[in-house]
C-alpha cells in the first residue's frame, strides 16, 4: 500500500470526522463528539478559518487513515505558535510510520510559518503515544496543567461587573 501525506481539503471532512469518532473512541469518551461535517466546513473553510490539517491518505483507494489537526497559537513570551490538537492514525494502520509522518508535515509546517514551538497534550494513560513523543525528543512537561471551561460552563458565566 502506498500513503501520502497531504494537506487536507474540504472533500475530506467525511472522513476526518470518521477519525475523530474513531479516537474518542480509543479514549473512552465516544460521547463527547459533538462535532459535525457541516460544523467543520464552517470553522475550517468558513470566512474565518480556524483550522488546518494534513492527512495520511492511501493513495490506492482514497482512504483517510491519518490526521493531523492543527490552528496556530500566540506565547506572549515568544509569539507565534502552532498547536496540534489531534494526530490520528486508524489502528489498523498503526506502527507503520504514519504518525511519524504526519508529526514530520506538522513540523515542517511550523518551520515554514517561522513558529517559535509546537504544542500538543497527550493523555497520561496513553502509554504508547507517551514513548513515540519521547523517542522524537519531546519534552512532556509535568507542571502544566491543562485548564478550561466547556460550553455549559461558558455559557453560564458571568463577570464580575454582572454579579
Amino acid at each position: 500500500m502506498s500513503t501520502i501525506i497531504r494537506q487536507g481539503v474540504k472533500a475530506d471532512l467525511p472522513q476526518v470526522l470518521d477519525l475523530i469518532n474513531e479516537l474518542a473512541e480509543y479514549e473512552k469518551e465516544p460521547h463527547e463528539v459533538e462535532n459535525t461535517v457541516a460544523q467543520l466546513e464552517e470553522d475550517g473553510f468558513g470566512a474565518q478559518p480556524v483550522f488546518e490539517f494534513f492527512v495520511a491518505e492511501n493513495s490506492e483507494n482514497n482512504k483517510i487513515i491519518g490526521l493531523a489537526l492543527y490552528f496556530y497559537s500566540y506565547s506572549t513570551w515568544k509569539g507565534k505558535c502552532l498547536y496540534l490538537e489531534d494526530l490520528i492514525v486508524t489502528q489498523a494502520e498503526r506502527g507503520k510510520g504514519l504518525g511519524k509522518r504526519l508529526l514530520d508535515a506538522i513540523i515542517m509546517k511550523a518551520k515554514e510559518s517561522n513558529c517559535y514551538r509546537v504544542v500538543w497534550q497527550v493523555l497520561d494513560w496513553n502509554e504508547p503515544a507517551i514513548q513515540f513523543y519521547k523517542s522524537l525528543g519531546a519534552d512532556i512537561p509535568k507542571e502544566w496543567l491543562t485548564c478550561r471551561l466547556v460550553k455549559e460552563q461558558i455559557d453560564n458565566y458571568v463577570p464580575l461587573e454582572k454579579q
